[in-house]
């Protein structure tokens, strides 16, 4: 369970690094700097936050599979939900209702704040026998 999420959140995390690095690339190249609190989630919490999850995943075994499965799937949720409810809220391409885009904002945020707790139950939730080994 832990190396099928350990790719899954890699291969999601390069994606989001291509993104974060394009909208920098568009940023300088335009001279305009509205996406720079889009740019700087997207690679913190998309890049940084998704890889390293990644990684812990392919090192350690965790007890809990249904926990390794709520983490990746609040993570994923999380960072798409913040960082999309960022962007329509701060920019609003298509003329939402400020009420939607702030509730998809929040609920985003939410639902990542919510991954990172469960991450850190999963630190604790690690299988010790099984790093003894190693």
């Amino acid at each position: 369970m832990e190396q099928k999420w350990s790719l899954r959140l890699i291969r999601l995390a390069a994606i989001f690094g291509l993104v974060g690095t394009y909208l920098g690339s568009h940023m300088s190249g335009s001279g305009s700097y509205e996406y720079r609190p889009l740019h700087a989630h997207i690679l913190l919490v998309g890049w940084l936050s998704m890889f390293a999850w990644g990684i812990f995943y392919r090192v350690f075994k965790v007890k809990s599979k249904r926990l390794v499965m709520a983490h990746g799937w609040t993570a994923i949720f999380g960072v798409l939900g913040l960082t999309i409810g960022m962007w329509l809220y701060n920019l609003n391409p298509f003329n939402l209702n400020e009420t939607f885009t702030m509730i998809f904002f929040i609920v985003g945020g939410t639902t990542l704040l919510i991954s990172f707790a469960l991450f850190i139950v999963v630190t604790v939730m690690v299988d010790q026998k099984e790093e003894a080994k190693n």
